[in-house]
């Protein structure tokens, strides 16, 4: 039986409500499936970044995939030990928009490293920047043939504002974006990808914005990558 944790705590999307929408996508597509759905104590985390938990993350010990998408945490040192534990150990790791500035250290903290870290070295890409809240993204498959792209269709529109990212060479990419009314100077930049790695199976998508759970194409390559990365 594959073990799903769900890190979900984002503010300005809500993922705590939306990807609860994912959760039960993968019940019913993997009912074998065990997932810990889990959502902070404290939900605004933007701008004061106040401290919060997740309560014990020791379920991460056996989990088989890790599926994130917080923004600018601070976590307790526990909570902490049992990520990066999960991260050494060559855990899965499924990442959504935010989940590249997923953690907001001060500078003298231990963690700290984590800020950019996580996005950079785990999920292949740190947060770099965006072209406007009021802008959208037109989505385009990259050519080329992989599981998380199996019924996909070759173009869609997300509501998602483009994220600008820098993926690591060894990211495969497999969804390419186009700004839609960008505010600032339009940039293309990839939207999905997949890193192979002996530290396990990543997927990350810069798309997450409520409007994008409503979309066929969106839920369905969140629960290809979930199959995917599970193996």
């Amino acid at each position: 039986m594959n073990s799903i944790v769900i890190l979900a705590g984002e503010g300005e999307y809500g993922s705590h409500r939306t990807m609860a929408a994912y959760a039960d996508d993968v019940g019913a597509e993997l009912p074998g499936a065990k997932v810990h759905y889990r959502v902070p104590d404290v939900l605004d985390d933007h701008p004061d970044f106040p401290a919060s938990s997740f309560g014990d993350l020791g379920v991460l010990a056996d989990a088989d995939l890790l599926v994130i998408y917080t923004r600018f945490r601070i976590l307790p040192d526990e909570q902490m030990v049992q990520l990066s534990d999960y991260v050494r150990r060559g855990g899965n790791v499924l990442g959504l928009r935010t989940a590249t500035h997923a953690f907001h250290y001060p500078d003298d903290s231990p963690w700290a490293r984590w800020n950019d870290g996580f996005g950079r070295d785990v999920l292949g890409s740190p947060w770099v920047s965006h072209h406007g809240h009021s802008s959208r993204t037109a989505v385009t498959r990259v050519p080329g043939e992989h599981p998380v792209l199996a019924g996909i269709p070759d173009r869609f529109t997300s509501r998602s504002w483009l994220y600008r990212v820098r993926p690591q060479p060894d990211c495969r990419p497999l969804l390419h974006g186009e700004p839609v009314d960008a505010e600032n100077a339009p940039t293309p930049s990839q939207v999905a990808w997949v890193r192979e790695r002996p530290q396990g199976r990543v997927f990350y998508t810069s798309l997450g914005h409520p409007d994008d759970f409503a979309l066929e194409a969106f839920r369905g390559l969140l629960v290809n990558a979930t199959r995917w990365c599970l193996g």
